[in-house]
């Protein structure tokens, strides 16, 4: 300001050309001054005079691509805070990684562990209302290639929202799964964990039953018509790896038998899934009492097995399921640990449910679907 005021005093000229006075010169400096500070406070009250500040934008949304287990590229939101499940199983699993805070939204089949059932619903896994998938701003909404059809997937695509899907045919592709899944939802850790805890329960199983030779079983998904699995289920591996081998030798996953056929190949067992112990116990009793079956040495003989309806889904759980079978079918692997006597408890899940598993969508049956789609 000295300075300045020095330049005005030497080279302040009127409009006119006259050198003003030292007097004057002092008085039109401090109206400049005057002026300038009123200017300066109207600013800070007229939003007019007030030079303008950009509103700062969003930040964009961060991504991170994964390959989902269909061999899609799918562009995940980061991080994910709010998923949507689309299959029983995945709701399962989801849970087991100590997630469920972040699921915001399932189908009308997601009844495991009983808190799923408190989450809101999107309908059917089949055909799930995409309003209200929509309203239910989902991060990511998960998917299972065995169950969801395409269609679900590119109509969310076109809604742009991301879904990641999977694709379990053997226990060991359970296991990996969901340790993929951890990562794609951001907990590695509880992945890998969780992971390790479950293989570290197949070892045991393998070391248990190494040498022991196989059970022959019928495994019944649903009686009438008899359907059985076929040996490329996951269904199927789960039995090899608690001792069994299924008398079914067939490509298609869910294959219908004849009970002559049956009847012909003995199996040692039958192996039933139920909710509870009493609902396979009921199973068994009814087809003992129909025409025919009494033709099994295993029916006879009341040979059978009842585990866990967590056999039919392709989640964590299964593998409790697994063990408990063994433990029915061969419980001499088991009698020389005194602290395995007592047999593990599988928690039954929140209602009673049919066994039978979803079959492939090129049945061209929506019905039929539907009504299985609990299994999964």
């Amino acid at each position: 300001m000295s300075r300045g005021a020095f330049l005005m005093r030497k080279r302040f000229v009127c409009q006119w050309g006259i050198v003003s006075k030292r007097k004057d010169v002092r008085k039109s400096f401090s109206a400049v001054c005057a002026v300038a500070a009123l200017l300066l406070c109207a600013s800070s009250w007229c939003p007019a005079l007030r030079a303008q500040t950009p509103p700062a934008s969003p930040a964009a949304p961060v991504y991170k691509d994964f390959v989902d287990e269909a061999g899609r590229t799918v562009h995940v939101p980061q991080p994910v805070q709010r998923i949507v499940s689309l299959a029983p199983s995945l709701t399962e699993t989801i849970y087991a990684l100590g997630l469920q805070d972040r699921l915001v939204g399932d189908t009308d089949y997601c009844d495991y562990p009983p808190d799923a059932q408190k989450k809101p619903k999107v309908g059917g896994a089949i055909n799930p209302s995409l309003e209200q998938i929509v309203a239910l701003r989902p991060d990511l909404v998960l998917v299972t290639k065995n169950l969801n059809l395409l269609e679900t997937v590119h109509a969310l695509d076109n809604l742009g929202i991301s879904s990641y899907g999977t694709d379990t045919n053997t226990v060991q592709e359970i296991v990996s799964s969901t340790e993929r899944l951890a990562e794609v939802l951001g907990v590695p850790e509880a992945g890998a964990t969780l992971a390790a805890g479950l293989e570290r329960h197949l070892a045991d199983l393998r070391q248990r039953l190494n040498g022991v030779p196989p059970r022959r079983v019928l495994f019944i998904v649903w009686s009438d018509p008899l359907i059985s699995v076929g040996k490329g289920t996951f269904i199927a591996d789960a039995m090899r790896l608690a001792g069994a081998t299924s008398i079914v030798d067939s490509a298609q996953d869910w294959p219908h038998m004849s009970l002559e056929e049956v009847v012909r190949l003995q199996p040692d067992y039958l192996v039933f899934a139920a909710s509870h112990s009493d609902g396979g116990q009921n199973d068994f009793d009814v087809l003992a009492e129909r025409p025919g079956w009494r033709g099994l040495d295993a029916v006879r003989n009341r040979r059978f097995a009842v585990i866990s309806d967590a056999v039919n889904r392709p989640a964590p759980r299964i593998v409790s399921a697994i063990e408990d079978l063994a433990r029915q079918l061969h419980p001499e692997a088991f009698s020389a640990h005194p602290d395995d006597k007592k047999e593990k408890k599988i928690p039954p899940p929140a209602r009673p449910q049919p066994s039978l598993r979803v079959l492939d969508s090129s049945s061209g049956d929506p019905a039929l679907l539907e009504a299985c789609a609990c299994a999964l």
